[in-house]
């Protein structure tokens, strides 16, 4: 996905959005200087050597190593002067196989994108090279000496050149992708358990819950401007307008639609909050929306009505977790996340984590129920009774789609019913 803060808007002190001709024009005719997040090109990318090594690979490993950027092609590099390209030329499924076959590990959110002179007589190919969590992408290639041997070199971004990496700066471009992925991890375990928490102390009676979140790989930095108290409610009701127009958001209603109640966010720290929590007014929800672009979403799967359904002598000892619901809940949680990444526009995947507890102090059976017909629930024959789930984990883009959306949500909701014992494509 493209960013939409860039070297370009900065110089041209423009605010977040796509990059246009104009910019790169402007900062031409400005002379705008390479630097480690830019890089001008006069001619489009060239096939590897002999099929031995890829410049294009390399530089953009070189981007991606140190902090992302730009390479615009049609620019000369030396003076800035705006040649052009011949935008038939230009293949960025091409130039993209390349990057996959010479680049590991593999690099994700890189675009290569054609803008053209609103005259339609110049156009430009700009790569767009995401900061990668990977970090270090090393680049292959084959020395033609000693029978051929494959090698491989770790780039990075010099102020306006590339360089290489030594050992010393290897092991701590490693070190730190092992930091980063710790990290990430033990935030979103965070916003987890205060989630947890917070519903579990406020609930009217014991209950199983979804609690779930959704965290930028490279969240907004703490300068962003912060969300209004209009654009959370903004967000919430588009997010619920896209939820409305699939066709499987008739069969159970999730915990999006329960905030319909609430239409008032809360501050709270860098967030707003929207809860529906000691109010008999429908399933008890929670969520929160963060202005670094996280979502955090529980919402009650031991519901009265749904339990009420169900004769009380059928019943195993423990917590009923509606399977129906449960499938809502990640797909509301996968539509929520994704509305506040587009109105944020977020340039990062978003890692989601999502898990069915209690707040019970002793451990306590969770009992599945599922639909059998419309008003018939029961607790399926075979399902398994676990008194702890284990946390699930997928992973979206802010461009994804509805059916890409839709995939996301299933591998959650699969990965969790299957601790029950359940498959529900079978």
């Amino acid at each position: 996905m493209a960013r939409s803060w860039t070297r370009l808007h900065e110089h041209l002190g423009v605010p977040p959005g796509p990059l246009s001709f104009g910019m790169v024009a402007k900062a031409a005719a400005d002379r705008l200087a390479e630097s480690d997040d830019l890089d001008w090109k006069e001619q489009l990318p060239q096939p590897p050597r002999e099929g031995r090594w890829n410049e294009l690979a390399k530089d953009i490993a070189a981007m991606a190593n140190t902090r992302g950027g730009l390479i615009i092609f049609g620019v000369r590099d030396k003076t800035c002067e705006l040649v052009g390209i011949d935008p038939a030329e230009a293949n960025a499924e091409q130039y993209a196989q390349w990057v996959r076959n010479h680049l590991q590990p593999y690099l994700s959110g890189l675009t290569f994108t054609t803008l053209t002179s609103p005259d339609g007589t110049t156009s430009v190919l700009v790569a767009d090279v995401p900061a990668s969590p990977l970090a270090p992408h090393l680049v292959y290639g084959t020395a033609a000496r000693d029978k051929d041997q494959q090698a491989a070199v770790a780039p990075y971004r010099d102020r306006d050149h590339t360089a290489w990496m030594t050992e010393h700066q290897l092991e701590r471009a490693y070190r730190d992708r092992f930091t980063r992925a710790a990290q990430a991890d033990t935030a979103l375990q965070q916003l987890i358990d205060h989630a947890r928490q917070t519903v579990t102390l406020q609930q009217r009676e014991a209950s199983a819950w979804f609690v779930a979140a959704a965290r930028p790989e490279r969240p907004l930095p703490r300068a962003a401007a912060r969300m209004t108290h209009h654009s959370a409610r903004f967000v919430v009701a588009q997010a619920r307008d896209r939820i409305a127009q699939q066709p499987d958001s008739r069969l159970t209603s999730g915990p999006v639609t329960s905030l319909e109640t609430v239409s008032n966010p809360r501050p709270g720290l860098r967030r707003w909050v929207l809860n529906t929590l000691g109010l008999d007014a429908g399933r008890e929800t929670y969520a929160e929306l963060h202005d670094d672009g996280t979502v955090v979403l529980a919402a009650n799967l031991t519901w009265r009505p749904s339990r009420d359904l169900l004769r009380a002598d059928d019943l195993p000892f423990g917590l009923l977790v509606h399977q129906d619901t449960l499938d809502a809940c990640c797909r509301d949680l996968c539509r929520l996340a994704s509305q506040l990444a587009r109105h944020l526009r977020l340039d990062s995947s978003l890692l989601l984590h999502a898990t069915v507890t209690t707040g019970a102090q002793k451990t306590v059976p969770l009992i599945p129920v599922v639909l059998d017909h419309p008003g018939f629930t029961s607790v399926p024959d075979g399902a398994r009774y676990p008194h702890a789930v284990q946390p699930v984990s997928t992973e979206l883009l802010p461009t994804d789609g509805d059916e890409t959306l839709k995939d996301s949500a299933q591998e959650l909701f699969t990965d969790l019913t299957n601790q029950f014992g359940l498959d529900h494509r079978l």
